[in-house]
């Protein structure tokens, strides 16, 4: 048993004669995030996870779908915008590609009853902009569509982050169109079908055609070929 300096008694100490971190909780020190940014090579990527080596050290980032579907090919170069989680007995990473997804998920952890996890399953279910501007519209029965997000926690989001979120340039036309309940159900089955969020809003706009209100069943069908050319 070591002592460690300026805790008022003996704490263990680990290899390299530091406090571990749960020690250093229960010794009043002061743990500050450090990680913002990595660059490195990507060495293996899925849904909700990403393992990025920089100088010989491999990183387990936790990532939302919008950054693993836009991430590189293992192999590559890849850089992060990085949220460093840290509680008592574990220190996450949180990665984004892009800033403004990062920004908006620690924007998220400030809305009483969103921890990371629910985070990232809520960039995970919205593109940023489509969420921003349902925030700041109040669109509660749109949030909620979210996995994971029932009316509570989104009229929470709307009271505690509508005004603090900026206009996000370059809002896709669909985000500025309030989509009906069949619509959103087309856009739910094509990203289940594996096609990206962006690309499923351009499709039901091009099936939409500028007609009232048709069927999901003619919708997606329009919808599956729009995206087929």
């Amino acid at each position: 048993m070591r002592a460690a300096p300026g805790t008022g008694g003996l704490r263990p100490l680990d290899s390299r004669g530091r406090l571990s971190l749960r020690e250093a909780y229960h010794a009043d020190c002061t743990i500050r995030p450090m990680i913002a940014h990595l660059r490195g090579t990507l060495l293996a990527k899925h849904p909700n996870q990403a393992i990025v080596e920089t100088h010989g050290v491999g990183y387990d980032v936790v990532i939302s779908v919008p950054t693993f579907t836009e991430m590189p090919a293992a192999g590559a170069e890849v850089a992060l915008h990085i949220h460093t989680h840290v509680r008592e007995d574990a220190l996450s990473l949180y990665g984004f590609l892009r800033l403004a997804e990062k920004q908006l998920f620690e924007k998220l952890l400030t809305v009483s009853g969103i921890g990371p996890k629910l985070a990232i399953t809520i960039l995970s279910g919205m593109p940023v902009d489509e969420m921003v501007g349902a925030i700041r519209g109040g669109d509660v029965a749109r949030l909620t569509r979210i996995p994971g997000i029932g009316k509570k926690t989104a009229e929470r989001m709307v009271l505690e982050l509508r005004d603090k979120l900026p206009v996000v340039a370059g809002a896709s036309e669909m985000s500025t169109t309030v989509a009906s309940p069949v619509e959103e159900d087309v856009i739910s089955a094509l990203v289940n079908l594996g096609y990206q969020r962006a690309a499923a809003d351009k499709a039901l706009l091009a099936a939409r055609g500028g007609k009232s209100s048709q069927s999901f069943d003619v919708l997606f069908r329009e919808a599956l070929g729009a995206l087929s050319k």
